[in-house]
């Protein structure tokens, strides 16, 4: 356990063979359980995965948030706090402490790392993912009052402050629906820099021109969806 805290990470994966060894191995040892969500693989990230010592579920329908609401639904029953970590290997696992000790000392609910907070990591990021972000934080500032500078998927956040969510998007949103709802319901939110670099192999939203738009014109509909749902 992590500082007496059961941890359980969530990986969603999709064609991440090359990477998925690394992220599983970077991770802190006192983590409970690493839960793989394989959302329709054609490679060997399944088998990489399971020789790396993960837990790997599958979900065959396509999206970010598909995959990790599978994963979470896997979660040993013990589970205290959430770690959420993409596969592609851009973040550091081992700075998983920096997120989840603001939880374990109870002093935030949701701790999102930011990539945006040091000039090397926001380097890193494709000018889509930079506007993206831009675009995303200023509207959710301007919207609820809570400050963020990035939506970032290297997050942790408490098991019951999760459920409390009642997530449902299941692709492109899944990371600003969090924290959109997070500040709808008044949860305690932190964020830390996270350090950031290129990912390993081609990235399915920034590094494509349609999945930059379709991720653009998602991330923009759920902000207008949760703002409109105020006033029902």
């Amino acid at each position: 356990m992590y500082r007496e805290t059961f941890v359980s990470v969530i990986i969603p994966a999709l064609n991440e063979e090359l990477s998925i060894e690394k992220t599983i191995a970077d991770l802190p040892a006192e983590l409970d359980e690493i839960i793989v969500c394989d959302n329709g693989s054609s490679d060997n990230t399944v088998s990489v995965a399971r020789e790396a010592g993960a837990k790997v579920v599958s979900e065959s329908e396509r999206g970010y948030g598909a995959a990790c609401l599978a994963a979470v639904a896997a979660v040993d029953t013990r589970c205290q706090i959430l770690l959420f970590i993409d596969a592609d290997y851009s973040d550091y696992p081992e700075e998983a402490p920096t997120l989840l000790d603001p939880i374990v000392d109870g002093q935030a609910e949701i701790v999102i790392g930011s990539r945006t907070r040091s000039v090397e990591s926001r380097a890193a990021l494709t000018p889509v993912a930079r506007f993206g972000n831009l675009l995303s934080t200023s509207l959710i500032q301007r919207l609820w009052d809570v400050e963020y500078s990035d939506l970032g998927p290297f997050r942790a956040i408490d098991y019951g402050a999760y459920q409390s969510l009642q997530m449902r998007d299941r692709d492109f949103g899944w990371t600003v629906e969090m924290q959109i709802r997070a500040a709808k319901k008044g949860l305690e939110a932190a964020e830390v820099p996270v350090s950031y670099r290129a990912r390993i192999g081609t990235s399915k939203i920034s590094g494509t021109i349609s999945g930059s738009i379709k991720a653009g014109t998602k991330i923009l509909y759920l902000i207008a969806r949760e703002a409109l749902s105020d006033f029902d």
